[in-house]
Protein backbone atom coordinates (compact mmCIF):
# COMPACT_ATOMS: atom_id res chain seq x y z
CA UNK A 1 0.00 0.00 0.00
CA UNK A 2 1.14 3.52 -0.90
CA UNK A 3 0.73 6.03 1.29
CA UNK A 4 0.49 9.86 0.70
CA UNK A 5 0.00 13.20 2.71
CA UNK A 6 -1.08 16.01 0.82
CA UNK A 7 -1.19 19.20 2.66
CA UNK A 8 -4.24 21.82 2.17
CA UNK A 9 -2.55 25.32 1.59
CA UNK A 10 -3.54 27.50 4.28
CA UNK A 11 -5.13 30.27 2.12
CA UNK A 12 -7.50 28.29 0.76
CA UNK A 13 -9.98 29.76 -0.79
CA UNK A 14 -13.80 29.33 -0.90
CA UNK A 15 -15.63 26.15 0.40
CA UNK A 16 -13.54 23.38 -0.75
CA UNK A 17 -14.83 19.33 -0.29
CA UNK A 18 -12.37 16.69 0.45
CA UNK A 19 -13.24 14.48 -2.59
CA UNK A 20 -12.94 17.23 -5.00
CA UNK A 21 -9.58 18.35 -3.34
CA UNK A 22 -8.27 15.02 -3.63
CA UNK A 23 -9.07 14.68 -7.31
CA UNK A 24 -7.87 17.67 -8.36
CA UNK A 25 -4.42 17.15 -6.20
CA UNK A 26 -3.12 15.14 -9.31
CA UNK A 27 -2.54 11.87 -7.65
CA UNK A 28 -4.57 10.43 -10.18
CA UNK A 29 -8.14 9.46 -8.97
CA UNK A 30 -11.23 9.95 -10.05
CA UNK A 31 -14.41 11.23 -8.19
CA UNK A 32 -15.62 7.68 -8.08
CA UNK A 33 -12.49 5.92 -6.84
CA UNK A 34 -12.09 8.95 -4.38
CA UNK A 35 -15.45 8.87 -2.74
CA UNK A 36 -14.94 4.65 -2.84
CA UNK A 37 -11.78 5.18 -0.71
CA UNK A 38 -12.90 7.23 1.37
CA UNK A 39 -15.77 4.60 2.28
CA UNK A 40 -13.20 2.52 3.18
CA UNK A 41 -11.66 5.12 5.04
CA UNK A 42 -8.24 4.85 2.92
CA UNK A 43 -8.62 9.07 2.34
CA UNK A 44 -9.11 11.06 5.67
CA UNK A 45 -8.25 14.35 7.17
CA UNK A 46 -5.56 13.89 9.49
CA UNK A 47 -7.94 14.02 13.16
CA UNK A 48 -10.87 15.00 11.39
CA UNK A 49 -13.32 14.10 9.10
CA UNK A 50 -13.56 10.95 6.86
CA UNK A 51 -17.13 11.49 4.60
CA UNK A 52 -16.70 13.02 0.44
CA UNK A 53 -18.28 16.61 1.47
CA UNK A 54 -16.28 17.02 4.48
CA UNK A 55 -15.18 20.64 3.75
CA UNK A 56 -11.78 21.96 3.90
CA UNK A 57 -10.56 25.01 5.56
CA UNK A 58 -6.74 25.37 4.91
CA UNK A 59 -3.57 24.23 6.64
CA UNK A 60 -5.10 20.64 6.87
CA UNK A 61 -3.23 16.88 6.42
CA UNK A 62 -5.02 14.71 3.80
CA UNK A 63 -4.00 11.08 3.74
CA UNK A 64 -4.23 9.17 1.15
CA UNK A 65 -3.77 5.31 1.02
CA UNK A 66 -3.76 3.82 -2.16
CA UNK A 67 -4.14 0.29 -2.66
CA UNK A 68 -1.59 -2.27 -4.25
CA UNK A 69 -2.17 -2.23 -8.13
CA UNK A 70 -4.68 -4.24 -9.53
CA UNK A 71 -3.68 -4.52 -13.15
CA UNK A 72 -2.65 -7.89 -13.30
CA UNK A 73 -6.56 -8.91 -12.91
CA UNK A 74 -7.41 -7.47 -16.03
CA UNK A 75 -6.74 -10.68 -17.91
CA UNK A 76 -8.03 -10.67 -21.71
CA UNK A 77 -10.02 -14.27 -21.65
CA UNK A 78 -11.46 -16.15 -24.25
CA UNK A 79 -15.00 -16.25 -22.99
CA UNK A 80 -17.98 -16.24 -25.21
CA UNK A 81 -20.12 -12.93 -25.08
CA UNK A 82 -23.29 -11.79 -26.63
CA UNK A 83 -22.78 -8.54 -28.07
CA UNK A 84 -25.79 -6.80 -29.26
CA UNK A 85 -24.00 -3.88 -30.50
CA UNK A 86 -20.67 -2.78 -31.34
CA UNK A 87 -18.96 0.45 -33.16
CA UNK A 88 -15.52 2.39 -32.61
CA UNK A 89 -16.74 3.89 -29.43
CA UNK A 90 -19.01 2.13 -27.12
CA UNK A 91 -20.09 -1.92 -26.77
CA UNK A 92 -23.57 -2.86 -25.74
CA UNK A 93 -23.84 -6.36 -24.19
CA UNK A 94 -26.06 -8.76 -22.68
CA UNK A 95 -24.59 -10.19 -19.92
CA UNK A 96 -25.39 -13.76 -18.66
CA UNK A 97 -26.38 -14.62 -14.86
CA UNK A 98 -23.07 -15.77 -12.89
CA UNK A 99 -20.92 -13.06 -14.47
CA UNK A 100 -19.54 -10.59 -12.60
CA UNK A 101 -18.98 -7.67 -14.61
CA UNK A 102 -15.30 -6.91 -13.34
CA UNK A 103 -12.51 -8.49 -11.31
CA UNK A 104 -12.68 -8.11 -7.49
CA UNK A 105 -10.97 -10.26 -4.85
CA UNK A 106 -12.86 -13.07 -5.27
CA UNK A 107 -13.58 -13.06 -8.61
CA UNK A 108 -10.25 -11.93 -10.40
CA UNK A 109 -11.03 -14.07 -13.53
CA UNK A 110 -14.01 -15.37 -15.92
CA UNK A 111 -15.90 -11.56 -15.17
CA UNK A 112 -17.17 -9.06 -18.10
CA UNK A 113 -14.17 -7.30 -18.28
CA UNK A 114 -12.19 -9.84 -18.49
CA UNK A 115 -14.21 -11.69 -21.46
CA UNK A 116 -13.94 -7.71 -23.50
CA UNK A 117 -10.80 -7.84 -23.15
CA UNK A 118 -10.39 -10.17 -25.04
CA UNK A 119 -12.47 -9.05 -27.73
CA UNK A 120 -11.78 -5.40 -28.20
CA UNK A 121 -10.22 -2.74 -26.30
CA UNK A 122 -11.79 -1.09 -23.49
CA UNK A 123 -11.72 2.69 -21.88
CA UNK A 124 -8.59 3.32 -19.60
CA UNK A 125 -9.15 2.01 -16.22
CA UNK A 126 -7.69 4.95 -14.64
CA UNK A 127 -11.28 6.81 -15.73
CA UNK A 128 -13.29 4.82 -13.29
CA UNK A 129 -11.25 2.28 -11.32
CA UNK A 130 -12.49 -0.65 -14.13
CA UNK A 131 -11.87 -0.68 -17.51
CA UNK A 132 -14.68 0.49 -19.80
CA UNK A 133 -17.35 -0.12 -16.89
CA UNK A 134 -19.74 2.49 -16.83
CA UNK A 135 -22.71 0.90 -14.92
CA UNK A 136 -22.96 -2.70 -13.10
CA UNK A 137 -25.42 -5.77 -12.96
CA UNK A 138 -25.25 -8.34 -10.02
CA UNK A 139 -23.48 -11.52 -10.45
CA UNK A 140 -26.76 -12.72 -10.62
CA UNK A 141 -28.77 -10.40 -12.63
CA UNK A 142 -29.01 -10.93 -16.65
CA UNK A 143 -29.43 -8.26 -19.19
CA UNK A 144 -28.10 -5.50 -21.28
CA UNK A 145 -25.07 -2.84 -20.02
CA UNK A 146 -22.87 -0.42 -21.55
CA UNK A 147 -19.26 -0.15 -21.84
CA UNK A 148 -16.65 2.43 -23.52
CA UNK A 149 -14.10 1.70 -25.90
CA UNK A 150 -12.52 5.24 -25.29
CA UNK A 151 -11.80 7.86 -23.23
CA UNK A 152 -14.11 10.00 -24.76
CA UNK A 153 -17.21 7.86 -24.43
CA UNK A 154 -16.77 6.94 -21.14
CA UNK A 155 -16.45 10.32 -20.21
CA UNK A 156 -19.61 11.87 -22.05
CA UNK A 157 -21.41 8.82 -21.00
CA UNK A 158 -20.48 8.81 -17.13
CA UNK A 159 -21.93 12.22 -17.19
CA UNK A 160 -25.44 11.02 -19.20
CA UNK A 161 -26.19 8.14 -16.31
CA UNK A 162 -25.39 10.94 -13.73
CA UNK A 163 -27.80 13.19 -15.27
CA UNK A 164 -30.07 10.15 -16.07
CA UNK A 165 -29.99 10.68 -19.32
CA UNK A 166 -29.68 6.37 -19.90
CA UNK A 167 -32.60 4.94 -19.39
CA UNK A 168 -33.00 1.41 -18.34
CA UNK A 169 -35.85 -1.02 -17.75
CA UNK A 170 -36.26 -4.03 -16.25
CA UNK A 171 -38.34 -7.51 -16.14
CA UNK A 172 -38.94 -8.66 -12.54
CA UNK A 173 -41.04 -11.35 -10.67
CA UNK A 174 -42.17 -10.61 -7.09
CA UNK A 175 -43.13 -12.32 -4.12
CA UNK A 176 -47.50 -11.20 -4.07
CA UNK A 177 -49.63 -8.15 -5.68
CA UNK A 178 -48.78 -4.65 -5.94
CA UNK A 179 -51.04 -2.08 -7.49
CA UNK A 180 -50.96 -1.68 -11.63
CA UNK A 181 -48.57 1.42 -10.91
CA UNK A 182 -46.21 2.74 -8.05
CA UNK A 183 -43.00 3.81 -6.57
CA UNK A 184 -41.29 3.47 -4.16
CA UNK A 185 -39.06 5.69 -2.71
CA UNK A 186 -36.61 4.94 0.07
CA UNK A 187 -32.95 5.64 1.27
CA UNK A 188 -30.57 2.87 0.72
CA UNK A 189 -27.15 2.39 2.76
CA UNK A 190 -25.35 -0.95 3.89
CA UNK A 191 -27.38 -2.87 5.83
CA UNK A 192 -26.00 -1.90 9.59
CA UNK A 193 -26.47 -5.91 10.59
CA UNK A 194 -24.75 -7.35 7.38
CA UNK A 195 -21.60 -5.05 5.80
CA UNK A 196 -22.23 -7.40 2.75
CA UNK A 197 -25.78 -6.61 2.08
CA UNK A 198 -27.63 -3.45 1.18
CA UNK A 199 -30.56 -1.98 3.40
CA UNK A 200 -33.09 1.10 3.42
CA UNK A 201 -32.07 2.98 6.13
CA UNK A 202 -32.50 6.70 7.52
CA UNK A 203 -29.10 7.88 6.63
CA UNK A 204 -28.93 6.38 3.14
CA UNK A 205 -28.73 7.85 -0.23
CA UNK A 206 -31.61 9.11 -2.25
CA UNK A 207 -33.03 6.13 -4.39
CA UNK A 208 -36.36 5.75 -6.33
CA UNK A 209 -37.82 2.88 -8.07
CA UNK A 210 -41.22 3.07 -10.66
CA UNK A 211 -43.01 0.03 -11.80
CA UNK A 212 -45.37 -1.13 -13.64
CA UNK A 213 -47.71 -4.46 -13.21
CA UNK A 214 -47.84 -6.59 -16.59
CA UNK A 215 -49.45 -9.54 -15.77
CA UNK A 216 -50.95 -10.63 -12.13
CA UNK A 217 -50.93 -14.46 -10.93
CA UNK A 218 -52.34 -15.77 -7.95
CA UNK A 219 -48.77 -15.23 -5.06
CA UNK A 220 -46.71 -13.75 -7.89
CA UNK A 221 -46.61 -10.63 -9.90
CA UNK A 222 -44.40 -9.61 -13.35
CA UNK A 223 -43.42 -6.22 -13.52
CA UNK A 224 -41.36 -3.25 -15.90
CA UNK A 225 -39.37 -1.75 -13.64
CA UNK A 226 -37.44 1.52 -14.55
CA UNK A 227 -34.57 2.76 -12.45
CA UNK A 228 -34.66 6.50 -11.62
CA UNK A 229 -31.23 6.17 -9.28
CA UNK A 230 -28.66 3.52 -8.97
CA UNK A 231 -28.21 2.36 -6.31
CA UNK A 232 -26.48 -1.19 -5.73
CA UNK A 233 -29.23 -3.84 -5.36
CA UNK A 234 -31.89 -1.10 -5.54
CA UNK A 235 -34.17 -3.22 -7.22
CA UNK A 236 -33.97 -6.09 -4.08
CA UNK A 237 -33.69 -4.00 -1.82
CA UNK A 238 -36.67 -1.77 -2.25
CA UNK A 239 -38.66 -4.88 -3.30
CA UNK A 240 -38.05 -6.70 -0.36
CA UNK A 241 -38.40 -3.46 1.90
CA UNK A 242 -42.04 -3.40 0.80
CA UNK A 243 -42.86 -6.88 1.32
CA UNK A 244 -42.81 -8.23 -1.88
CA UNK A 245 -39.22 -9.39 -2.47
CA UNK A 246 -38.10 -10.69 -5.69
CA UNK A 247 -38.77 -14.09 -6.56
CA UNK A 248 -35.52 -16.36 -5.93
CA UNK A 249 -34.00 -14.03 -4.34
CA UNK A 250 -31.37 -15.93 -2.07
CA UNK A 251 -30.07 -12.61 -0.17
CA UNK A 252 -32.82 -10.20 0.36
CA UNK A 253 -35.82 -13.22 1.56
CA UNK A 254 -37.17 -14.16 -1.79
CA UNK A 255 -36.47 -17.80 -1.75
CA UNK A 256 -36.38 -20.11 1.31
CA UNK A 257 -37.33 -17.70 3.78
CA UNK A 258 -40.75 -16.37 1.84
CA UNK A 259 -41.28 -19.74 1.00
CA UNK A 260 -41.60 -20.79 4.32
CA UNK A 261 -44.02 -18.22 5.23
CA UNK A 262 -46.45 -18.66 2.28
CA UNK A 263 -49.87 -20.70 3.14
CA UNK A 264 -49.47 -24.49 2.23
CA UNK A 265 -52.27 -24.77 -0.34
CA UNK A 266 -49.82 -23.09 -3.17
CA UNK A 267 -46.59 -23.75 -1.37
CA UNK A 268 -46.06 -26.98 -3.67
CA UNK A 269 -46.51 -24.79 -6.76
CA UNK A 270 -43.66 -22.45 -5.16
CA UNK A 271 -41.66 -24.75 -4.20
CA UNK A 272 -41.80 -26.09 -8.01
CA UNK A 273 -41.55 -22.61 -9.80
CA UNK A 274 -38.17 -22.16 -7.48
CA UNK A 275 -36.90 -25.32 -8.78
CA UNK A 276 -37.07 -23.40 -12.46
CA UNK A 277 -34.46 -20.51 -12.01
CA UNK A 278 -31.33 -20.83 -9.26
CA UNK A 279 -31.19 -16.58 -8.80
CA UNK A 280 -33.30 -13.35 -8.35
CA UNK A 281 -35.73 -12.97 -11.29
CA UNK A 282 -34.56 -10.14 -12.90
CA UNK A 283 -33.71 -9.13 -16.25
CA UNK A 284 -32.29 -5.73 -17.47
CA UNK A 285 -34.46 -6.13 -20.58
CA UNK A 286 -34.18 -2.54 -22.46
CA UNK A 287 -31.81 0.17 -22.47
CA UNK A 288 -31.63 3.78 -24.53
CA UNK A 289 -29.29 6.58 -24.50
CA UNK A 290 -27.77 9.13 -27.26
CA UNK A 291 -24.71 7.78 -28.20
CA UNK A 292 -21.65 9.52 -27.10
CA UNK A 293 -20.22 10.47 -30.43
CA UNK A 294 -22.95 10.28 -33.20
CA UNK A 295 -26.15 12.07 -30.37
CA UNK A 296 -27.98 9.32 -32.13
CA UNK A 297 -30.80 7.94 -29.92
CA UNK A 298 -29.92 4.47 -29.52
CA UNK A 299 -32.67 1.78 -27.94
CA UNK A 300 -31.44 -2.01 -27.43
CA UNK A 301 -34.16 -4.56 -26.07
CA UNK A 302 -32.75 -8.15 -24.43
CA UNK A 303 -35.25 -11.61 -24.91
CA UNK A 304 -35.55 -12.72 -21.69
CA UNK A 305 -33.38 -15.47 -20.49
CA UNK A 306 -34.63 -19.26 -20.36
CA UNK A 307 -34.82 -19.41 -16.12
CA UNK A 308 -37.59 -16.65 -15.86
CA UNK A 309 -39.00 -17.73 -19.28
CA UNK A 310 -39.80 -20.64 -17.89
CA UNK A 311 -41.01 -19.46 -14.14
CA UNK A 312 -43.69 -17.12 -16.45
CA UNK A 313 -44.47 -19.80 -19.38
CA UNK A 314 -45.65 -22.10 -16.33
CA UNK A 315 -47.25 -19.61 -14.54
CA UNK A 316 -49.20 -19.09 -17.97
CA UNK A 317 -49.57 -22.43 -18.86
CA UNK A 318 -51.34 -23.41 -15.03
CA UNK A 319 -53.17 -19.84 -14.69
CA UNK A 320 -53.81 -18.00 -17.73
CA UNK A 321 -52.11 -14.72 -18.98
CA UNK A 322 -52.62 -13.97 -22.39
CA UNK A 323 -52.48 -10.09 -21.84
CA UNK A 324 -48.70 -10.87 -21.42
CA UNK A 325 -46.79 -8.81 -24.18
CA UNK A 326 -45.38 -10.68 -27.01
CA UNK A 327 -41.99 -8.98 -26.64
CA UNK A 328 -41.52 -10.25 -22.82
CA UNK A 329 -41.29 -13.92 -23.11
CA UNK A 330 -40.41 -14.42 -26.53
Amino acid sequence: MKRIQLKVAPDITGRKRLDIFVVESGVGLSRSQVRKLIGEKRIYVEGKGTKPGFILHGGETVIVELPDEVKQFYKPENIPIDIVYEDNYIVVVNKPAGMVVHPAPGNLTGTLVNAMLYHTRLSDEKISGRPGVLHRLDKETTGLLIMAKDTKAHLILAEAIRRREVKREYIAIIWGGVPDKGEIFAPIGRDPHNRLKMAVVPDGRVSKTEYTLVARFSFLSLLRVKLKTGRTHQIRVHFSHIGHPLFGDPVYGGRETHLAGIIPEVRAKAKMLLSLIERQALHAHKLSFSHPITKERLEFQAPLPEDIKSVIDKLIEEEGGGQIEHSLIC
